[in-house]
């Protein structure tokens, strides 16, 4: 299996699971009633590494899928356009660790939910709502593993960028 092959199968399971992370986290909720009249709804909104993460997955997912409609295209020259190639490696850079930033932040504050902080008095949210909690789990685990294929994509497009410039000379182009 050639590179470019690699590249899109994994630019279509990455954006797969971004949009599965994206759909767990802005669509799980949870409702519980409390003290049995006030009814307490637990949703994405709820912790703002959530709301960012919802965005950037879903940036993310359409980044790549007009990645892979540029791919899909085959009457570019394969050694031209290096400035092309040049800016999608950098947004590729880009979109990888911005995606795995969100995720760790999102991990971050759902550790607190799930564990509480007493000198904030921040209380255990996890213990009331253990659906909500698992499927937030579960979606970034997906987001996890987005990311990790979204930095092997970038490998395979600096790959495709270095490969036309001269081992021996830095930035310089081969020879034709």
């Amino acid at each position: 299996m050639d590179s470019s092959r690699r590249e899109v199968v994994l630019r279509v399971v990455s954006t797969v699971l971004l949009v599965l992370t994206a759909c767990l986290v802005g669509f799980d909720s949870q409702t519980k009633v409390i003290f049995y009249t006030y009814a307490r709804k637990a949703t994405f909104r709820d912790l703002n590494a959530l709301y960012v993460l919802v965005w950037v997955d879903a940036a993310a997912a359409a980044y790549n899928l007009i990645q892979l409609f540029r791919s899909f295209r085959k009457d570019l020259p394969p050694t031209s356009y290096r400035h092309l190639r040049w800016g999608i490696y950098f947004l590729d850079q880009a979109a990888a660790y911005v995606v795995f930033a969100a995720n760790t932040a999102a991990v971050q504050a759902s550790v607190l939910a799930l564990i509480g902080e007493k000198s904030f008095q921040w209380m255990k949210l996890c213990n009331r709502y253990s659906r909500f909690c698992f499927q937030i789990g579960g979606a970034l685990a997906c987001g996890y593993i987005a990311a990790i294929l979204m930095i092997i994509t970038s490998s395979i497009s600096a790959y495709a960028l270095f490969r036309l410039y001269s081992p021996k000379h830095f930035l310089l182009l081969k020879g034709r």
